[in-house]
C-alpha cells in the first residue's frame, strides 16, 4: 500500500523544491537590480534613505497593481491565510507568484513560505487529482505542503514534525502516525535533498557553539523565551487594529503603496538589514556579536517587528517565519547584550523560540528553527523546557493571523 506512493511523493518533493529555488533566484537576481545595479546607475546611494523610501514605495504600487489587475488577484487576503490550508484554485498561482517575488525583491519584511506552500498545493492537489483520482485530495496537500517545508528548510524533519502536530489532532483507527506521514516524509526529504544539492541552504548563523551548557545557560533560557514570546505578542495584539485600518483604503493602488512608504520610512530608521526576509541579514547580524549596543539591536528588533507588521496588514505577499526568526535574533543579541555573561547561542535561540511560538503557533517549528540558529546539540534540552513557559504565555492568545471577518484567532 506505501510502495505505490514513492514516485509520485519524490515528483512532488523535487517539483516543490525547484519551485522554491525559482522563486527565490528570480527575486534574487531582481533584488541585485534594484538594489545595486539601479541605484549605482542613478548614482544614489544603494540603501540611502531616500532610496529605501522610494523603493519600498514603488514595490507597493507594483504589487497593488498585481493584486488589483492580474488575474487571480494574488489570492485571498494574506491576513487571514496560516501555513497551508485548502487548495488554491491554479488560476490564482501566477499572480500570487508575480506578486511574492515583486515582495521578496523590492525589500518587504516578508519571507516565501506561505504562498510558495499554498501555490504548490494548488497546483500539486491540481495536477493530482486528475492523474490519479482514486487517491484522497488531502493526501495531495499533505504532500505538497510537505515537500515546500522540506524543501524550504533544507530538511524533512520539520516538515515531519509540523505534520506530527496535524495528525495528532485528528481522529484514531486510520493506521499509525508513521504510515500516515510515510509518503509525506519521501517528498519532504526529495524537497530537502533537492534544495541542498542545487543551493547548500543553510541556518548556521555562525554563533560560539554552546558545549557545557550550565545552570546559568537554562535560568537564561527560562527567562529569554517567555520574554520573546511577550514580545511576539505584541505584533499580534496589534494585528487586527492595523489590518483594520489599512482595509478601510479599500483599494489595493491605496493600500499596498501606502503600506509600502511605510516600510521605506521604517527601513529608513532601521536600516538595511530590517529589509527583506531577514535570513541573510540574520547571519549578517549575528556576524558581529559584541559590536551592537543594546539600543542598536532594540531598534532592530522593533523596527523589523513593526515592518512585519505593517507587511502582513497591507496585503503584501509573504510568511512570517523569516522575519520572525530576525526579529527574535536580534531580540536575543539585545539580552546578550544587556547581561553579556548569556552565550550568544542560548540569547539567540531561545528568543527565536519564544518570538516564533508567538507568531507562528508551532511548537515543533520554533522548536527546530531555534536549535539549527545554534547549530548546537546541547541546547535542545534548554529549549524544550524554555518552550513551557514560553507556551503558556502564548496559548490562548490573539495570533498573527485573522478570520475572514479581519478578527483575531485565537
Amino acid at each position: 500500500m506505501l510502495l505505490p506512493q514513492v514516485l509520485p511523493s519524490l515528483v512532488v518533493g523535487v517539483a516543490a523544491s525547484l519551485m522554491f529555488l525559482g522563486i527565490e533566484y528570480v527575486s534574487e537576481e531582481f533584488q541585485v537590480v534594484l538594489w545595486e545595479d539601479l541605484p549605482d546607475a542613478l548614482g544614489i546611494g544603494r540603501y540611502s534613505s531616500l532610496w529605501m523610501i522610494s523603493m519600498l514605495t514603488a514595490t507597493g504600487i507594483a504589487v497593488g497593481l498585481v493584486v488589483w489587475k492580474v488575474p487571480g488577484h494574488s489570492g485571498p487576503d494574506p491576513a487571514s491565510e496560516g501555513l497551508g490550508g485548502a487548495p488554491l484554485a491554479p488560476t490564482l498561482v501566477p499572480s500570487l507568484l508575480l506578486a511574492t517575488a515583486l515582495g521578496l525583491a523590492g525589500g518587504v519584511s516578508l519571507g516565501p513560505e506561505n504562498p510558495i506552500i499554498a501555490a504548490n498545493i494548488a497546483l500539486v492537489y491540481w495536477i493530482g487529482h486528475r492523474l490519479q483520482p482514486s487517491l484522497p485530495g488531502a493526501a495531495w496537500v499533505a504532500l505538497a505542503s510537505a515537500a515546500t517545508i522540506g524543501a524550504l528548510f533544507g530538511t524533512p524533519v520539520a516538515a515531519a514534525l509540523v505534520l506530527s502536530e496535524a495528525l495528532a489532532s485528528q481522529q484514531p483507527g486510520r493506521g499509525s502516525l508513521w504510515d500516515r506521514i510515510f509518503a509525506p516524509l519521501v517528498a519532504a526529504g526529495a524537497g530537502a535533498l533537492t534544495t541542498q544539492l542545487l543551493a547548500e541552504p543553510s541556518f548556521d548563523i555562525g554563533l560560539p557553539p554552546l558545549t557545557d551548557p550550565g545552570w546559568t545557560d537554562l535560568l537564561a533560557a527560562l527567562v529569554i523565551a517567555p520574554a520573546g514570546a511577550v514580545f511576539g505578542l505584541f505584533a499580534c495584539y496589534l494585528f487586527p487594529y492595523v489590518h483594520r485600518a489599512f482595509q478601510r483604503l479599500r483599494h489595493p493602488m491605496v493600500m499596498l503603496p501606502l503600506g509600502g512608504l511605510v516600510l521605506g520610512l521604517l527601513g529608513a530608521l532601521g536600516g538595511q538589514l530590517t529589509l527583506f526576509k531577514g535570513l541573510e541579514e540574520t547571519k549578517e547580524l549575528a556576524a558581529s556579536v559584541g559590536s551592537w549596543s543594546s539600543g542598536e539591536l532594540a531598534k532592530l528588533a522593533v523596527v523589523k517587528l513593526l515592518a512585519l507588521l505593517v507587511a502582513a496588514s497591507c496585503g503584501f505577499r509573504g510568511g512570517r517565519i523569516f522575519p520572525a526568526v530576525f526579529i527574535g535574533s536580534a531580540f536575543g543579541l539585545l539580552a546578550q547584550a544587556l547581561v553579556p555573561e548569556v552565550q550568544p547561542a542560548v540569547a539567540v535561540s531561545s528568543a527565536v523560540l519564544g518570538v516564533l511560538l508567538a507568531t507562528t503557533r508551532q511548537g515543533w517549528i520554533s522548536l527546530f528553527t531555534g536549535a539549527a540558529l545554534a547549530a548546537s546539540t546541547p541546547v535542545i534540552a534548554l529549549l524544550c523546557v524554555a518552550s513551557l513557559p514560553a507556551w503558556l504565555i502564548v496559548t490562548g492568545r490573539p495570533q498573527l493571523e485573522l478570520d475572514h471577518e479581519g478578527k483575531s484567532l485565537h
